[in-house]
């Protein structure tokens, strides 16, 4: 797995003319492509997909499911025969709707997603009743539990989950990864992407300052290749927890 390997870009996107765009102009560096719920609502999953695998591209299918377990299983199993790499569901779900997905995984991993990067952690706090950290690592023993392969979490919470042995192992997936030169946006607990693998994200998902990066970095293309060169560097020094 090289630098560009370890780069999910999402594609937010409300067309399929953009959608398109990106992933032929990016595929070629070896990236993943992250389909989430505003392409999936503007041409559908089956399409999203499709469109990334013509390319040659491996899918996170972001569908965040968070619904009754015979919900989340069948979901699972109709995704997961669409060869994707991965998909997600909320951790909150429960035990049974992590089993009932796991079970219909196929081929596919199944990240649970813990904490959003979007909800500070005084929100945390007043949603769940306590902090981010806490909650994260409650739901990723939930999900341990239940045998997914990985985790969905801020980088914050990254040297938590180095900490615990029973959970070290989980594949980390990780959004609200900002390089210095570009905006945080919406996003609250965030790293920039040699601070995330340093503290052991696998993956980082960057979305806006790839597909919308400042006028002076260039072409998506250009940012990409920036945001591998930092992982790189960074790598070199890491002994990394083994994914």
């Amino acid at each position: 797995m090289n630098s560009f390997n370890r780069i999910i870009v999402p594609l937010d996107f409300d067309n399929e003319v953009d959608a398109r765009r990106a992933v032929e102009q990016l595929a070629p560096l070896g990236v993943m492509f992250k389909v989430g719920l505003e392409l999936i609502c503007a041409i559908g999953a089956h399409a999203d997909i499709k469109l990334v695998a013509d390319q040659g591209g491996k899918v996170f299918f972001d569908g965040k499911f968070h619904d009754i377990p015979n919900t989340v299983g069948r979901a699972s199993r109709v995704v997961s025969s669409q060869n994707v790499w991965a998909f997600n569901l909320h951790a909150s779900s429960g035990c049974e709707a992590l089993n009932a997905a796991v079970a219909n995984r196929g081929n596919s991993l199944v990240l649970a997603v813990t904490v959003l990067t979007s909800i500070a952690d005084h929100e945390c706090s007043q949603i769940y009743g306590q902090t981010s950290a806490r909650q994260v690592l409650a739901l990723a023993h939930k999900a341990l539990k239940a045998r997914v392969d990985g985790l969905i979490c801020s980088p914050q919470e990254l040297a938590i989950l180095n900490d615990c042995d029973d959970v070290a192992d989980l594949i980390r997936v990780t959004p609200g990864v900002r390089p210095v030169w570009a905006s945080t946006d919406d996003q609250k607990r965030v790293m920039t992407p040699a601070e995330a693998i340093t503290a052991g994200a696998d993956y980082l998902v960057i979305g806006r300052p790839i597909t919308r990066p400042p006028s002076w970095i260039g072409t998506s293309d250009e940012a990409v290749k920036r945001i591998a060169d930092e992982i790189e560097n960074a790598n070199k020094g890491v002994s990394h927890h083994g994914k």
